[in-house]
């Protein structure tokens, strides 16, 4: 068995913009596809936003990877793909997760070897080797995995916390030893990462893309009295307390405002 993917890595549209283990991420300098004046015009500008069409490849070599249900594009080799499901409770397990996560009920696995492409994103694509460590992540941002890596649901250690801090009351998880992709909102050049050693993190907004699963969540007045948060004019914060990491997007806040502020016509 043999084959040989032509007019992909060796395209000169295309870069390599990083490779973990098995994981590439792909990125088209820019579509060439423009059959109109307007589209020649979107494209020529979102290539210089740095808005580019990306795609995960996925190396196999007697190996074994979870993606996201509806990922895949194509596939090439000795792969094999099942559902991932052991029986009805694990179905059952899986449903109630989906619904509590907003991601899909299966997940499957494609075990052999070969390479897989999945669908081409507009979002930003991230790989992240995950050490002997247990990370959150937020809703919808879960793309593929190594098999190695368990993915389960974390739940709030404060429901209250969970619901007026606004990121719901459970999320996806990955612990263990493996690579995670992620299907981010900014380039991974834009997130700011925070180490805390017994210590306090307070954000004021829904911004935190991951965390470290030891870090105690809260939702607190931004100052030790109802004054003092009205003057601040910062009202709730939600804190991340302890020793982990945590991954900011600070600039997604302010886009999203900016854009639903613009004028529709």
């Amino acid at each position: 068995m043999a084959f040989t993917i032509n007019n992909l890595k060796d395209n000169p549209n295309v870069v390599i913009k990083e490779q973990l283990g098995g994981f590439s991420v792909i990125e088209y300098k820019e579509d060439l596809s423009s059959t109109s004046m307007l589209e020649a015009q979107a494209n020529f500008f979102m290539s210089k936003s740095n808005m580019r069409n990306k795609q995960l490849m996925i190396e196999l070599h007697n190996s074994e990877v979870m993606l996201s249900a509806g990922a895949m594009q194509y596939m090439i080799g000795n792969i094999e793909m099942t559902s991932g499901v052991k029986g009805v409770g694990g179905l059952m397990r899986n449903i109630i997760s989906s619904a509590a996560t907003g991601t899909s009920a299966i997940k499957p696995l494609y075990k052999g070897t070969g390479t897989i492409m999945l669908e081409t994103t507009y979002k930003y694509l991230w790989l992240i080797d995950v050490d002997n460590d247990h990370i959150v992540i937020d809703d919808g941002m879960f793309l593929a995995c190594e098999s190695t890596l368990e993915i389960a649901v974390a739940a709030r250690k404060n429901v209250s916390s969970a619901v007026l801090g606004g990121e719901g009351l459970f999320n996806l998880s990955a612990r263990g030893k493996g690579i995670i992709a992620l299907e981010a909102p900014i380039p991974s050049e834009e997130a700011v990462v925070v180490e805390l050693q017994n210590d306090v993190l307070k954000v004021d907004g829904n911004f935190a893309l991951m965390w470290s699963n030891s870090l105690d969540f809260t939702v607190e007045k931004s100052g030790k009295t109802r004054m003092g948060s009205a003057v601040s004019g910062e009202g709730l914060v939600n804190v991340y307390r302890g020793t982990g990491m945590v991954w900011l997007a600070p600039l997604m806040n302010y886009k999203n405002s900016l854009f639903q502020a613009a004028p529709t016509s």
